[in-house]
């Protein structure tokens, strides 16, 4: 299973002319895949389009937080008119491909004037995803509900609730929802490629396609070398945040 990542590595430090050989390693490392790959683009490094990714995936990774649970307490604590004919729907979303909705989005936020913007992918993220949603209820559900009594009898409002009591409950499965939500957004290529017409904008999924449009001849070498740079924010975040990661996963939907 570790192979290609082996050969992905082996190949980011081959000329152009080693790519074909069957060998793991190059008979000679082009350290300079590195250097050369990040300059290689036209008016841009990519230190400018890293930037660009994490503004976006970071404010789109703290609204998803927020809006969510929100949302998720409101579902797992709150009664409200047809509370279960509402989740249920919510539920339904998360079955609808993305791509059904592709076209009405896109032409939502043409008229919008949000094309070449990011606020096609901050404005929904606003208002709350609905994975991310059901995940977090889950973990609500199994908080019991005396501490909610006890904190309402102190006088705490339901915000208080969610502030004080709630929150610092869920912090497992809040860091999985960071997680996910940076990964997705980070390695998104499909959305920046329909909503994002200006370089200056793109980030670094659009800079790595960047290398078949710009280049006479594509620079295998570089392409490779920059493409496991960009995996090294996910991996390292994933690592760092692992122990909240698994504790989230495992401890969602049981009760106690």
């Amino acid at each position: 299973m570790f192979y290609p990542v082996l050969w992905w590595i082996g190949a980011s430090l081959k000329p152009n002319a080693e790519l074909s050989l069957p060998s793991l390693f190059p008979s000679r490392f082009m350290w300079s895949n590195y250097s050369d790959g990040w300059v290689a683009l036209p008016k841009y490094t990519f230190t400018y389009f890293y930037i660009n990714s994490f503004k976006l995936n970071i404010t789109t990774m703290l609204l998803t937080v927020i809006s969510s649970s929100l949302v998720a307490f409101g579902f797992g604590r709150i009664q409200f008119a047809f509370k279960k004919v509402w989740f249920s729907l919510l539920l339904l979303t998360i079955m609808l491909p993305a791509q059904v909705t592709l076209i009405p989005q896109y032409a939502m936020f043409h008229k919008f004037n949000w094309v070449n913007t990011y606020l096609p992918f901050i404005v929904p993220s606003a208002m709350g995803g609905a994975f991310f949603i059901f995940l977090l209820v889950q973990f609500i559900r199994g908080i019991p509900g005396e501490l909610d009594e006890s904190a309402k009898m102190d006088g705490c409002s339901w915000f208080g609730v969610y502030w004080r009591i709630i929150l610092p409950l869920t912090k497992p499965a809040l860091i999985t929802v960071m997680i996910f939500s940076f990964l997705w957004h980070w390695e998104d290529y499909l959305g920046p490629l329909i909503y994002l017409n200006s370089v200056s904008k793109f980030t670094v999924p659009l800079a790595l396609r960047m290398f078949m449009d710009t280049q006479s001849a594509v620079q295998w070498g570089q392409l490779l070398a920059m493409s496991l740079v960009s995996i090294v924010p996910q991996v390292l975040l994933f690592f760092l945040a692992q122990r909240h990661f698994v504790e989230g996963i495992s401890t969602t939907g049981l009760k106690g």
